[in-house]
């Protein structure tokens, strides 16, 4: 079918995501000692032009008189602004090259570095429309070419009736000159483009606001590269997850919205409803109840280790993915629990507290080397394992219990019981995940077996320890200290009361949560977990996913990629291809790996297909969740 859509676009800040005299500037001034000074007036002479308030020809000779730039700096702007090309065009090449004919660009810029960036893209020569600049014999730039329509106030406009251009003419820019081309009657609809920039005073006079390329394709039924935009995929952010997770997944194109705190039940449930992709950590409860509002859910992410706090059952029954950071925290977890240990077999946390009212204890009672002494750990998983290597360098002598067969690291010794650890062991340090079977793992029962004087530290999960048994050992002097870095119940937030009956209790280190708050623990979730979620959403992969089956896929060449999520039930792969036989569709490549309870088929087929191909998908019995990646 024939493009009646001609679509003029503009180039500072929307084509590409900078303006480019600003960066023309970074260039000619870089020597220059007033350039942070006339870099700002560049700034703002730009914003001024582009708000209408200043005409666009004082803007032009304003700049060009600060940059004083060459013709050889135009090589190196060039060079700058190829890495800067807008990400949602940059995503939409393809369509770009393949709708060539019907895209103008119509700028205020410069076709001397305009043309080299467009001309990459597919676009037409004879479609750019541009000032251009005058040089003198040495190649400085003195003027620019003051005849061309586009240096002159209201040029856009004098430019598209020069043109001529028959059909619905749309216009993308993030200028007030761009609006000025509607405002005049020569197109049918203005876009204020704001993936890069918005400007209250041109979006107000929008007929529509695009985040992205993708929001503009999708409305008009123009995309051919991606099922869904980005900015449409809405996600939220809770408990304070780091900034760069924040950034990077803004950065995809993302409408991300954040709250640094947990949220109730009911609470999630009604933000559930209009949410793509959820991050959390560890206080915030996915129950059933929370997922029966989310129908538009795709991914959850965990910021954290721990997944329990998540209806995983319930999220595989809906189809939802869900990503945790399994290593991200390891090694802050691990030297905390070093930390700890020493800190407790010196009881330097009782002298501290009574350096600090006045009471000076100098003495070596109680107090002892952790060299030679014995760790018991309790769960040998990435952190187990890791205190372990650890420990033992620091001339520990390290045992481990484990429900699954572990291979030792080192000299460690695996024994046969956890009761055989706790009543042999100096010092006790729990790493187990927050699995229902691990609820009061040390319970009154199994804390009288640990040796008198021993010490017991708790970096895994709140409901692992019995807390009043606890107490009771402390006290009564059976156990020499404790460090507890996680509760039954914790508060929400920062600005909630901690109550608990282990405080004040003596040789006892109270931390809260911070076992993996390092910077850099946080920084490594922050980057993995949004990482996975983004591969997931953008290529089908589960690698990693805590209850889909993982599958690892190729980079997609030239094909669609039709992603099946349903039942795990004998059949449903042949109906897949049964369907896409009938619609006579070829069959690129095709992944299927199954659990006990879901299968997860990935079909990549030829581009050209029918739209009932993917309805008479959807249907098949047993389809949990259908989509479409392009």
């Amino acid at each position: 079918m024939p493009q009646t859509k001609k679509f003029i676009i503009d180039f500072d800040s929307t084509f590409t995501q900078v303006e480019a005299l600003d960066i023309l500037g970074e260039i000619s001034l870089i020597n220059d000692p007033e350039k942070v000074k006339k870099l700002q007036s560049i700034k703002d002479i730009t914003d001024k032009g582009m708000e209408g308030s200043i005409t666009f020809r004082e803007s032009l000779e304003l700049r060009l008189e600060i940059l004083k730039a060459s013709k050889t700096q135009i090589t190196d702007l060039i060079a700058a602004l190829r890495q800067k090309v807008s990400k949602s065009f940059e995503r939409n090449k393809e369509w770009l090259q393949e709708n060539a004919k019907d895209i103008y660009i119509i700028s205020n810029g410069f076709k001397d570095f305009i043309l080299p960036i467009v001309s990459e893209y597919g676009i037409l020569k004879e479609n750019v429309f541009a000032n251009e600049f005058v040089y003198d014999e040495a190649g400085n730039i003195v003027d620019f070419n003051r005849e061309n329509p586009l240096s002159k106030n209201n040029g856009k406009t004098e430019t598209i009736k020069n043109v001529n251009l028959e059909g619905d003419i749309y216009v993308i820019g993030d200028g007030y000159t761009d609006y000025e081309i509607k405002a005049s009657g020569l197109a049918n609809k203005f876009y204020a483009f704001t993936e890069n920039v918005s400007r209250p005073k041109v979006v107000s006079r929008a007929d529509h606001i695009a985040p992205s390329f993708d929001e503009i394709l999708y409305i008009n039924k123009l995309n051919t590269k991606f099922s869904y935009p980005k900015s449409r995929i809405k996600v939220l952010l809770l408990e304070n997850v780091h900034p760069i997770g924040i950034h990077l997944l803004q950065e995809e194109g993302y409408e991300v919205e954040v709250i640094s705190s947990a949220l109730s039940e009911e609470e999630l449930r009604e933000k559930i409803k209009t949410v793509s992709i959820l991050g959390i950590r560890s206080k915030t409860n996915v129950t059933k109840k929370v997922l029966e509002n989310a129908n538009r859910l795709l991914a959850i992410g965990a910021f954290c280790i721990g997944t329990n706090q998540i209806d995983l059952e319930e999220c595989e029954r809906k189809g939802i993915a869900v990503f945790n950071a399994p290593f991200s925290n390891t090694r802050s977890v691990v030297e905390m629990a070093i930390a700890e240990i020493i800190f407790l077999m010196r009881r330097l946390q009782d002298k501290s507290v009574g350096m600090h009212v006045g009471i000076w204890d100098k003495s070596a009672s109680g107090s002892f080397e952790i060299r030679g002494k014995k760790l018991g750990i309790v769960g040998y998983g990435n952190i187990g394992a890791q205190l372990s290597v650890l420990a033992e360098n620091m001339g520990m002598n390290v045992f481990y219990y484990d429900v699954i067969e572990k291979l030792a690291l080192g000299n460690a010794t695996k024994v046969d019981s956890l009761d055989e650890l706790v009543s042999t062991c100096d010092i006790i340090s729990l790493h187990v995940d927050g699995r229902k079977e691990n609820r009061h793992l040390m319970d009154r029962e199994r804390i009288g077996k640990m040796k008198p004087g021993a010490i017991l530290i708790n970096l895994s999960r709140g409901h692992v320890v019995e807390i009043p048994a606890l107490r009771d050992a402390i006290l009564s002097g059976h156990l020499g200290g404790s460090a507890v870095d996680v509760f039954p119940e914790e508060p929400k937030n920062n600005k909630e009361s901690f109550e608990s009956e282990l405080k004040g209790l003596p040789n006892t280190i109270l931390t809260p949560h911070i076992g993996g708050s390092t910077l850099e623990a946080q920084e490594n979730i922050a980057r993995f977990v949004p990482g996975k979620i983004m591969e997931y959403i953008n290529t089908g992969n589960t690698y990693n996913s805590v209850n889909f089956p993982n599958i690892q896929l190729p980079f997609l060449h030239d094909a669609h990629r039709l992603i099946h999520i349903h039942h795990n039930e004998p059949g449903v792969l042949a109906k897949i291809n049964q369907v896409l036989a009938s619609f006579n569709i070829n069959i690129v490549g095709q992944y299927l790996k199954t659990n006990e309870k879901i299968g997860y088929v990935i079909t990549d087929i030829d581009k050209v297909y029918k739209a009932e191909a993917i309805e008479a998908l959807k249907t098949i019995p047993g389809t949990i969740r259908f989509r479409t990646l392009y």
